[in-house]
């Protein structure tokens, strides 16, 4: 019997907004499991939406399933975001709920979303969750999981439907280092069912079970074959362009309050319930520090990024300062965000994905999920300014949703410096970039920092993804101070 289990025979996509990959040929042998990798919109998103059935292509796909009982071959798709409906059916969500306690009641539970799936109630003793350790998942809302706890319920929900086939679109993001290793422990025990594996990952993700490569730059294939074989085809510390410090000499001067503290926390704790999230926590940031805030994930970085940005409604029940002020001294939320550039996975996901790539870019100004008003010519001449500085230029008019991933967070990224602010909060900023695009912005943040004298909390489960800049670190561990200095 052949080992074939999936041959493209010059395979080309091309989408709307004329994003096109050349003609692809290879075969995936049963057992195999791929990675298929690349620099950022070089198309490996693209090609594993249309093997998954997701997205129109020319030429010929041929798939080699064996008979199955139900007669029924499945192909399952695990994106890279996830996406979930509240109980009234409602998808748009916005990020600051899953910060609202009160509104993890108007979101399912993993149990309910498993079981529109499967169209069955789990109990804690299904095998599915067993092997992917999800039991204990099973009450929790699904507004308040960790990105680890995500991408554990997306691979159970990717499993009831009984795939011959899982294709995973960089699922690695946002996940700490043990949180890797377990989804890498995971995925080998997925492949060891029988289910065939392809997945889209990042250059320093490819794990030592994979056995073949797709690599691809500018849509082409720059290498495919096994792994053991593989050789690195792009040299990426040659391609990081160098920024000149005094491009940021053209930014015009901007005011800012007069402060020594940046943040000062006092036994700051917050609950849900009888679940803890931080506990007794104590930290103060002075003027111009550049901190690391780093912790597995669930540790309760997120919430504490939160109460910073005015996104938490438990803030006014701690002792919380910003910018000298106390929390709940009569601020407003905007009083608050003028003095911040903020980006977060939560940002990210829930953005209004309809504005353009321009849009995006110019409501950093505003604070707002969108543009709402015109902007004067100096605001015009701003947001071109970050536009050039992160290579959006070809884009700008583009809108958000038509963008690749890693030009979703540049845009976001852009959109967080563009006031000047005092302060950057910046959680897990190179998520979904590529190795040139995270070093490049790396060390943006670093001159911009150094320039500015701008006050820094960095979040970034990856070391070399930190600034230089950065001297100060926190780090949490089950809500608690695990480090600080």
């Amino acid at each position: 019997m052949s080992r074939e289990f999936l041959r493209l025979e010059n395979v080309m996509v091309q989408t709307a907004d004329l994003r096109q990959l050349s003609p692809l040929s290879f075969t995936v042998n049963r057992g195999e499991i791929w990675s298929i990798t690349g620099s950022s919109g070089s198309g490996k998103t693209l090609i594993a939406r249309a093997i998954a059935g997701k997205q129109a292509y020319h030429g010929q796909m041929h798939f080699y399933f064996p008979p199955k009982r139900n007669n029924r071959s499945t192909i399952h798709l695990v994106e890279q975001q996830h996406h979930f409906k509240s109980l009234n059916n409602v998808s748009n969500l916005y990020y600051q709920q899953r910060f609202n306690s009160q509104d993890a009641d108007q979101t399912r539970t993993v149990r309910e979303e498993l079981k529109q799936v499967s169209g069955e109630v789990l109990d804690s003793g299904h095998p599915t969750l067993a092997l992917l350790n999800a039991a204990e998942l099973l009450d929790e809302p699904l507004i308040q999981l960790s990105n680890g706890e995500n991408k554990r319920i997306q691979l159970v929900s990717a499993l009831l439907a009984d795939p011959e086939l899982i294709v995973m679109d960089n699922p690695f993001v946002g996940l700490d280092a043990d949180g890797r290793k377990i989804l890498h422990s995971l995925i080998e025990k997925i492949s060891n069912t029988g289910v065939q594996v392809i997945l889209i990952t990042t250059n320093d993700e490819i794990a030592e079970y994979i056995t073949h490569i797709l690599w691809l730059e500018n849509g082409q294939i720059a290498y495919v074959g096994p792994r053991t074989g593989f050789s690195h085809p792009y040299d990426y510390k040659k391609a990081v362009k160098a920024i000149n410090p005094g491009k940021f000499d053209q930014l015009p001067q901007t005011i800012w309050p007069d402060f020594d503290i940046a943040v000062r926390m006092i036994n700051v704790h917050v609950s849900y319930g009888e679940k803890k999230i931080l506990d007794e926590i104590n930290w103060e940031v002075q003027k111009g520090e550049h901190w690391s805030l780093s912790g597995p994930n669930g540790a309760g970085k997120s919430t504490l990024l939160s109460l910073i940005s005015a996104d938490h409604p438990q803030a006014y029940a701690n002792e919380i300062y910003l910018f000298d002020r106390r929390r709940g001294s009569g601020e407003s939320i905007w009083d608050i965000k003028k003095n911040i550039g903020f980006v977060s996975p939560e940002l990210h996901l829930y953005f209004d994905a309809g504005f353009s790539c321009f849009d995006v870019v110019a409501s950093g100004l505003f604070d707002t999920i969108g543009l709402f008003r015109k902007l004067s010519s100096a605001e015009q001449s701003r947001v071109l300014y970050w536009i050039d500085l992160f290579n959006l230029e070809q884009i700008q008019t583009k809108p958000f949703f038509r963008l690749a991933v890693s030009e979703q967070k540049e845009a976001l990224l852009a959109r967080a410096l563009i006031k000047n602010p005092p302060m950057l909060i910046l959680d897990e900023p190179c998520q979904g970039l590529d190795e040139w695009q995270s070093q490049y912005f790396c060390q943006l943040v670093d001159l911009y920092c150094r320039r500015f004298q701008t006050t820094l909390i960095y979040v970034s489960h990856y070391a070399h993804q930190v600034p230089k800049c950065v001297d100060h670190f926190l780090s949490l561990r089950h809500g608690k101070t695990d480090h600080a200095g």
